[in-house]
């Protein structure tokens, strides 16, 4: 006995499950999430960016911790929605094309932008998780990887929505069971499939779009659950996919220790010196002179790209006080450099909001005890909202940029 194979065709999947319905309500949501991801993405891009045209604000302190936060939990929750849409939708990719060529071009051109779209929603989920989780099997530049993708994903799910929304106005604005922008073959539970002898049993327990719903925004929010501790503190103890519990040397998580960034000898060396310049004037000051100027204390997030954020009391000295000891006037840009010896953040450019904010400290200590060696004794940065990977660490030089 020999069976005959044939190409599927949007005809052999005969679930109503697969609908318009169900696909205009998970992607309107998918929407929103990736729009937010957008959005904030750029907020994190432009606050790494060394040249600002518009000075990045310093307040709300917690403002870069609330938006990037948001950035990592809009991506998680998109994770599940993105693979209910596609199994949804994907039907309709085998649809046969037209025979008119000018019809033919216009669906040509709509499945180009939806594999474009695809293409960069899955990279963008796919990389970004793997970037929360150090896991970095590539090459390339993540930080300006993302940002293009980012950017190619939006002009495709704008240009989609464009082409959808009149159906998905149809189906948002009728009930979920309407049946009036089916599929070709799509079937009634206990309908027969196509080629069957008799109907298939629906069954007590038959799911539904309601239900298939249902678990969609339920599996939603248990992603974020999982994972939203390393942003929110009271959410930690469910967080068990998160990829920072909140517990670190004095309260606050680490990313690269000492031994990482190869300086566990340097920081710890009796000669330190904390060299701050400005032009032909410097001062070299070791910790002890430090610790003998005036001290404050801030209440300061810290925020990592990576998604987590953890807030601590940091004390030290304000950074305009160590610039005054060699003159330097107001509204200057300050070039800060790492003990470290190589790495992408080894230097980093302070620009002048956050220099003559009173609130950025060359801390010192961190919860009322000098700063752990992983926190970035003998001395580092802590501005307010500012990107974790920015607050140097290991500080060895400030410089006033001229």
């Amino acid at each position: 006995m020999s069976a005959s194979l044939r190409l599927p065709d949007e005809r052999s999947f005969s679930t109503r499950l697969r609908s318009a319905a169900v696909a205009a309500r998970v992607g309107t949501v998918l929407g929103v999430c990736f729009a937010l991801a957008f959005l904030t993405g750029l907020v994190s891009h432009y606050a790494q960016n060394p040249t600002q045209p518009v000075p990045f604000p310093t307040s709300p302190a917690w403002g870069y911790r609330l938006t990037q936060g948001l950035h990592i939990i809009s991506g998680t929750a998109a994770v599940p929605l993105l693979l209910v849409k596609l199994w949804t939708v994907y039907p309709l990719l085998l649809a046969r094309p037209s025979l008119r060529l000018r019809r033919l071009a216009v669906e040509l051109a709509e499945r180009l932008s939806i594999l474009l779209l695809v293409g960069a929603a899955l990279f963008l989920l796919v990389t970004g998780l793997q970037n929360i989780s150090h896991w970095y099997p590539w090459a390339f530049s993540f930080r300006s990887t993302h940002y293009a993708m980012a950017w190619i994903a939006i002009g495709s799910l704008v240009l989609h929505v464009a082409v959808k929304l009149p159906l998905v106005r149809h189906a948002l604005t009728h009930d979920v069971d309407d049946t009036t922008l089916d599929r070709p073959g799509a079937a009634e539970p206990g309908a027969a499939e196509p080629g069957a002898a008799e109907p298939a049993a629906a069954g007590p327990g038959a799911l539904g779009r309601r239900g298939l719903l249902r678990a969609t925004w339920l599996a939603t929010g248990a992603v974020v659950l999982a994972t939203a501790g390393s942003t929110v503190p009271f959410l930690r103890w469910v967080s068990v996919l998160a990829v920072r519990s909140g517990e670190g040397p004095q309260g606050v998580p680490v990313n690269k220790t000492a031994e990482d960034a190869g300086v566990t000898e340097a920081a710890q060396d009796p000669a330190y010196r904390l060299e701050v310049v400005h032009g032909e004037r410097s001062v070299s000051l070791d910790r002890d002179d430090l610790l003998a100027l005036p001290q404050r204390s801030e209440e300061l997030p810290i925020a990592c790209v990576e998604g987590w954020s953890a807030s601590g009391t940091w004390s030290g000295v304000r950074l305009r006080d160590l610039l005054d000891l060699v003159e330097a006037p107001q509204d200057v840009e300050v070039v800060l450099t790492s003990l470290q010896e190589s790495g992408p953040f080894r230097v980093t450019l302070l620009q002048s909001g956050f220099v003559d904010d009173d609130r950025t400290l060359v801390a010192l200590g961190l919860a009322g005890s000098p700063l752990d060696l992983d926190h970035g004794y003998p001395a580092r940065l802590i501005a307010p909202n500012r990107p974790g990977v920015l607050q140097t660490k290991w500080l060895s030089r400030i410089e006033v940029r001229t």
